[in-house]
Order: structure tokens, then C-alpha cells, then sequence
């Protein structure tokens, strides 16, 4: 039962699966339902979903599987089915756009709905209508899935995380202030580790810090972040839900002063237009299913090559990663004016993307590309660069 003197007036929504991957494991294998489970790599991988039996025991996702394993040795691991996993999102997703057609996914599992004039259609107002989608998502698809509902998008995936599994939180207006006042910085959408150090380094750490502070002075400190900070620390969110991202695409391309044919330095210079779309992704929050590589002939031919990604990323070396083999192929023959790279099919991505993956190498990038990323903030973008960055010629 859900009470609330604003219940019947709040329409934004974020639905999240409860533990997804390892739900589905036990959907499937009901020999499962009372153990642990934690879906991942093995002994040197790393933990992608942890059942909540095994997160009492302290498991979490982005764990080296050794170290969950020394806190849950009885626990069973199941190596991650992600045509499985997608098959589910998907009939998620189906359901989700029955209810409304305001629906803007976040990933596999979760996603923003917007039922802001859906009471005659389904003769019940969004409350109502979210309690009856979590129940045909758990008939039809056999998880469970946990609601948080509040006046804007910040407010309902704070509200979503407060009672899983099975939870269903609202979050009012009347309460916005308290609500959040309470919490730690760290809660506000996209501020890192990074942000927290900054702000704890002048004693800000709560919310209800920021709170007191004049935009003014966050803004002098942290420039535009300083004013999301001060906007979402009152629970000021003005993002709409919407079923397509507005940028479409983040991309950096570069035309040559001479064509260029030799592979090397080609190479090098995808590294460097792939840190440019990193930075460029990373501080608009959006993360993408495809790399798209572009390329232009000396003739004014346009040559283009896309790989996709079952998880969207935002982190350079990715970015590079997937598009130097398409680059490979196309090397050797003729001489090019123009390279360019970008990510598309975005998504909503407030910090540094990948460091959920299931491949501990994946993660390892991930994390030093976040550090170096921490020192470029601090010293300019020239401060740190790996290896490959620092070999392109002036062209």
C-alpha cells in the first residue's frame, strides 16, 4: 500500500528491474531461488549483477569475482546470457509503452516514464497505472521491478533506489528539500568522486550544504556545474522525459592540410578525435551504442563504418578501440582528407561509462582513463595522454 497527499498528482516515474541479469538466472532456474546467485566473470572477471542474498553478504556490482567470492564463497555464478537479458528488456520495454508513450530508456533495465495525462486512458491516475505495470511486468515477465515516482526525473531514480527490491517510493514536492537535505553530495546525478573531493575540500559534504550556498559562489567555484549543483541540491530538475535523446550523435572529425595514406599516423590521430568525443560525451552525460567512424578521399568520396555495442560507452579508449579496426581495413590504398569518429544511439550517462562491465581489462581502461580524466579537470587537457596521443604529427 502507497500513501501520500500528493500521490495523485505526480506523474514522473523511473522503473528499475531489481537485479536483472541474476533475476532472470533465477526466473529460469528455479533450483536458484533461495542461493546467492551473482552473474559475471569468473575467478579474474568481475561481478556484473549480484542477487540481494548475495549483497547481504557484501557483493556489488563492478567486485573483482575473487573478492566476492571471499565474501560469499557458497555463492553461484552464472556467466552472463545478454541475448537472454535483451530478450527480457525488451518485453519490459513493450509493457512500459502499453502505459504511456512517454517512455525514455536508461539502459536494459530501467527507464524514465512520463504519465502526465494518461488518467483517461487507462481510468487511473500514474500512481495507479505504475502499480498495475509492475505487476503485469512480474506475470508476464517473471521479475520483480521497483517504481519511484516524484515531479521530475533527479526526484523519481533517487526515489526508485529507496526500498529495493519491490519498492514503490514517492517523492512530493512539500518534501523535495528535506527529502534531499539529508543525503550526501554524492547523490546528485553526475557528481563522481572527483566533485565530492572538491566539495568535501571546503567542508561541503550534505546536501543540505549546498542548500544554504548561493549559486553565485558554486557557480564561481565549479562554473555551470556549480549551477546543476545548486538547481538539483533544491530539486530543481528540468529535463523532460523523452522517447528519442535530442542529440542524436557526439562526434569530432578533422580535415588534413595533405592527404594522408600511412595507417600510423591516421591512427593517431582517431586517438586523439576519440578523446575529443569522450570529453564531449562525458560532459554532456550521454553514453552510445555505436561507433561510428567517417572517412573522406582525396576525391571527396565519403566512407562511413559503424560497430555497435551491447553496452553503451562514453570512455575514449573504447571509442578508439572499436573504431581503429574499421580504420585498418580501409588504410593501404588510397590517401584520405578527413577522418572523423563519433557515438550514437545515446543514452543518459552522468558519469564515466564502463566501469560495470563485465570484462575486467574493460574496467581496468576504464578506471585509469577516470583518473587521468580527474588530472585533466584539474591541469588542462594536456596534462596526461597516454602513449598513442602523443605521437600524431601536425598535419
Amino acid at each position: 500500500m502507497v500513501k501520500h497527499p500528493e500521490l495523485q498528482h505526480l506523474a514522473i516515474a523511473h522503473i528499475d528491474c531489481d537485479a536483472f541479469y541474476a533475476a532472470i538466472e533465477k526466473r529460469d532456474n528455479p533450483e536458484l531461488a533461495d542461493k546467492p546467485v551473482i552473474v559475471g566473470g569468473q575467478q579474474r572477471g568481475v561481478v556484473s549483477t549480484a542477487c540481494y542474498i548475495a549483497r547481504i553478504h557484501g557483493v556489488k556490482s563492478a567486485m573483482p569475482m575473487f573478492q566476492a567470492l571471499k565474501l560469499c564463497p557458497q555463492a553461484v555464478v552464472v556467466k552472463p546470457n545478454m541475448a537472454k537479458y535483451a530478450a527480457a528488456g525488451k518485453t519490459v520495454r513493450e509493457l512500459m509503452f502499453e502505459f504511456t508513450p512517454l517512455v525514455q530508456p536508461v539502459s536494459i533495465d530501467e527507464a524514465f516514464l512520463d504519465l502526465s495525462g494518461t488518467e483517461k486512458l487507462h481510468g487511473a491516475y500514474p500512481a495507479l497505472s505504475l502499480a498495475r505495470l509492475i505487476k503485469r511486468i512480474e506475470k508476464e515477465v517473471g521479475i520483480t521491478a521497483s517504481v519511484g515516482l516524484s515531479h521530475n526525473k533527479f526526484l523519481a531514480k533517487l526515489a526508485s533506489d529507496l526500498e529495493k527490491p519491490k519498492g514503490f517510493s514517492v517523492v512530493g514536492k512539500a518534501e523535495t528539500l528535506s527529502f534531499l537535505g539529508a543525503k550526501p553530495v554524492g547523490a546528485i546525478w553526475g557528481v563522481g568522486k572527483a566533485t565530492q573531493a572538491q566539495l568535501a575540500k571546503g567542508g561541503v559534504t550534505m546536501i543540505n550544504q549546498l542548500q544554504n550556498m548561493e549559486k553565485i559562489d558554486l557557480m564561481r567555484r565549479f562554473g555551470n556545474m556549480g549551477a546543476r549543483l545548486y538547481h538539483l541540491a533544491h530539486g530543481e530538475d528540468f529535463r523532460d522525459v523523452l522517447t528519442e535523446t535530442e542529440t542524436k550523435s557526439v562526434s569530432s572529425e578533422t580535415t588534413f592540410n595533405e592527404d594522408i595514406k600511412d595507417y600510423a599516423m591516421l591512427e593517431s590521430i582517431l586517438w586523439n578525435q576519440a578523446q575529443r568525443v569522450s570529453r564531449r560525451a562525458k560532459a554532456s552525460g550521454l553514453a552510445g551504442h555505436t561507433v561510428n567512424l567517417k572517412l573522406k578521399t582525396k576525391d571527396f568520396q565519403t566512407l562511413t563504418r559503424a560497430v555497435s555495442m551491447e553496452d553503451a560507452t562514453n570512455m575514449a579508449h573504447r571509442i578508439f578501440e572499436s573504431a581503429n579496426p574499421l580504420l585498418k581495413k580501409e588504410t593501404g590504398k588510397r590517401a584520405f582528407r578527413l577522418l572523423g569518429v563519433g557515438i550514437s544511439h545515446l543514452i543518459e550517462q552522468p558519469e564515466a561509462a564502463d566501469e560495470h562491465s563485465l570484462d575486467s581489462h574493460i574496467v581496468a581502461k576504464s578506471k585509469a582513463e577516470t583518473a587521468m580524466d580527474a588530472i585533466r579537470k584539474k591541469f588542462g587537457n594536456k596534462a596526461v595522454d597516454r602513449g598513442l596521443g602523443l605521437s600524431e604529427k601536425k598535419t
